[in-house]
């Protein structure tokens, strides 16, 4: 379940951690299958706080079994129970609960561009993201169930097969996992509302948001008009291409507000603010609440 997460985190103030991904010696390049228990094993060997704020630049499938895992994702509790799964996207901020080091599941890294374009299409992965603990129940688990043992089980059979043949053995069973975890969202989405059009707004958005909050400069870039965004937009999101534009820029405010000691001006000046005011103006119209408000709150995450 999701919710916003009420208890003082531990991680406020906190710099948020860019974590690269660093493939496994003699591990296929761009996938890793683990235990949780063995996650926060090595983050301590390596001298790093696992509880620390982070943002990873890779997916992760998390799957709960015997215990419940708590951990936060751009400040919204999620609570995975024994049987759930949780699919958080590369570029988020995630902060793992004090019940780490005891869990009982498993981890499925992936780095962006990893799974084919075939799969990114059946699984639904383009944005926008829906993000919630999947559960699968009956069959759907039995089938999610056999996908895991089948790809940990070629995971670790690294040397019966060249190493270009094993990757690919491993793509594909990962493709399967990830089906099998999108046939159990319901409603599935509509693959059609995404277009190919805002796939590229979307990514546009991702890497220029602290440049250029004007649709029109997005429009120029990509080659389309302003008025085809926002079509392309509200049919893939519900939100106008400049809410959408906006909704991220303050999803970014609120990373830097709540993880890092920067004052409110500079956290400006890297949103692309020229005048603080304006960006206390900006915060305050959409967050109902000032910067140093919002720094100030009960929030966790």
């Amino acid at each position: 379940m999701g919710k916003n997460g009420q208890d003082a985190g531990a991680a406020r103030g906190a710099d948020v951690r860019e974590l690269a991904y660093t493939p496994t010696v003699g591990a296929p390049a761009g996938v890793e299958v683990m235990e949780l228990a063995d996650l926060y094993e090595r983050a301590r060997r390596h001298g790093n706080d696992p509880y620390v704020p982070l943002r990873p630049a890779f997916h992760q499938l998390i799957g709960a079994r015997a215990r419940p895992l708590r951990m936060w994702v751009d400040f919204v509790e999620q609570e995975l129970r024994p049987g759930s799964w949780l699919w958080i996207r590369a570029g988020q901020v995630q902060r793992f609960g004090a019940d780490l080091a005891a869990a009982d599941g498993v981890i499925v890294l992936f780095k962006a561009g990893f799974l084919p374009p075939a799969t990114v299409s059946a699984a639904h992965m383009d944005p926008p993201y829906e993000q919630y603990p999947l559960a699968p129940r009956g069959p759907a688990a039995e089938a999610v169930a056999r996908a895991l043992d089948h790809l940990r089980h070629e995971y670790g059979a690294m040397a019966s097969l060249p190493l270009q043949a094993h990757t690919e053995v491993v793509r594909a069973l990962l493709s399967v996992l990830v089906v099998r975890l999108a046939a159990v969202r319901d409603p599935a989405p509509d693959a059609g509302a995404v277009s190919g059009t805002f796939r590229r707004f979307h990514a546009a958005v991702e890497r220029d948001h602290a440049v250029t909050r004007r649709v029109e400069d997005y429009a120029a870039a990509l080659g389309y008009s302003p008025r085809t965004l926002t079509r392309a937009s509200l049919a893939a999101t519900g939100r106008t291409a400049k809410q959408y534009v906006d909704d991220r820029v303050l999803l970014e405010a609120k990373r830097l507000l709540w993880h890092s000691g920067l004052p409110a001006r500079e956290v400006a000046a890297r949103l692309g603010f020229d005048d603080p005011s304006d960006f206390t103006k900006f915060f305050r119209l959409r967050a109902g609440e000032t910067p140093g408000a919002f720094r100030g709150g009960p929030r966790s995450g």
